[in-house]
């Protein structure tokens, strides 16, 4: 094969030539999927791509050796970006400001993963409008012992508490073991309060389902229930985007799903192969998700509700600023053992 391929790749601008060097390194050695097929993915799949993903500050997670390879993440958009790729400054938890990518056109995507991206890690916010999230994430992380099949129940009994508090939920796989839940809200708050109503609304439904859900930041709290990572709420805090290949064997990818195929779906068969055709067959279960966005002020009133029974703030991240209200960063099984 040709040391370099070009790819017409249309878009809302007409086509962009996006010039692919290395076709022919094997990205996914498993697979056997290589840089060319990758990019030409990015190509099937690029209007639905960029309508999840688009129009947001994006980190991207690199792989310059394949899967089994080094990998970073770059939050600064890469050297040579060509002058159709815009950025936008963002402000991370540190204060620092800095700029990130934005993907507005399939020809980004391509671009990036010329420079090795796989993984495109969207904020939650707009780059018009970086410091308030329009979009409520759940993260359902499953822990030992438990995998896909056992977070299934979870995610419909959480799409049914969102319906309480007037909130649409759309659900996808993870693209692993795990399934990710959005529901699109008016960007009328900041990070910290999306977060405090993801942790009320974790909280609840915790309560309802106590042995099969835990908030419990530390892992030796947890058991082999299904984890609400809420810290995936805070500012600089992502997750796979819609559509976006994992780093695992067989090219599995973050898959948006309808409802009523969630509890028959194996995430492992949808790859970089298989979503172009799903997508001709099945179409974009999210199409359309911001069309009527919700409010959280429900959710922020449980959270009030919590704090007034004694429930208060959980954990940060390690890498965060000591943060107001926040208990103390120490493992239980280490805090008992302090005088």
């Amino acid at each position: 094969m040709a040391d370099a391929v070009t790819l017409s790749v249309p878009g809302p601008h007409g086509d962009r030539d996006v010039r692919i060097s290395s076709p022919s390194r094997v990205i996914w050695p498993e697979a056997g999927i290589t840089k060319l097929e990758l990019a030409e993915y990015f190509v099937a799949v690029g209007a639905p791509f960029v309508e999840a993903n688009g129009d947001r500050p994006v980190s991207l997670q690199r792989f310059p050796g394949g899967v089994d390879g080094e990998q970073f993440f770059s939050k600064n958009p890469p050297k040579g970006a060509p002058e159709w790729v815009r950025s936008v400054p963002v402000t991370y938890p540190s204060g620092r400001t800095h700029p990130q990518l934005v993907v507005d056109e399939p020809a980004a995507a391509v671009w990036a993963a010329q420079m090795n991206t796989i993984v495109f890690h969207p904020w939650a916010s707009r780059a018009e409008n970086p410091d308030n999230p329009d979009q409520l994430r759940i993260d359902l992380d499953p822990q030992p012992g438990t995998g896909f099949a056992e977070a299934v129940p979870v995610a419909v009994e959480l799409r049914k508490l969102l319906g309480e508090v007037g909130l649409t939920a759309f659900v996808k796989s993870s693209g692993s073991r795990g399934i990710h839940v959005f529901a699109p809200i008016e960007p009328e708050h900041e990070f910290l309060d999306v977060r405090h109503a993801v942790i009320a609304l974790g909280r609840e439904l915790e309560r309802r389902m106590p042995d099969e859900v835990t908030t419990n930041w530390w892992k030796e709290e947890r058991g082999d229930r299904i984890f609400i990572d809420y810290n995936q709420a805070n500012r600089d805090r992502t997750m796979a985007g819609a559509y976006c290949p994992r780093p695992l064997p067989q090219a599995s990818v973050s898959c948006p799903l309808e409802w009523d195929e969630l509890a028959s779906t194996d995430p492992g068969d949808h790859t970089v192969r298989t979503m172009p055709e799903r997508l001709r067959s099945v179409g974009d279960p999210w199409h359309g998700m911001h069309d009527e966005p919700g409010r959280i002020d429900t959710l922020l009133e449980w959270w009030q509700r919590d704090l007034d029974d004694g429930l208060g703030e959980l954990p940060f991240p390690p890498d965060f600023p000591k943060m107001p209200g926040e208990p103390m960063r120490v493992q239980p099984s280490r805090a008992k053992q302090q005088p």
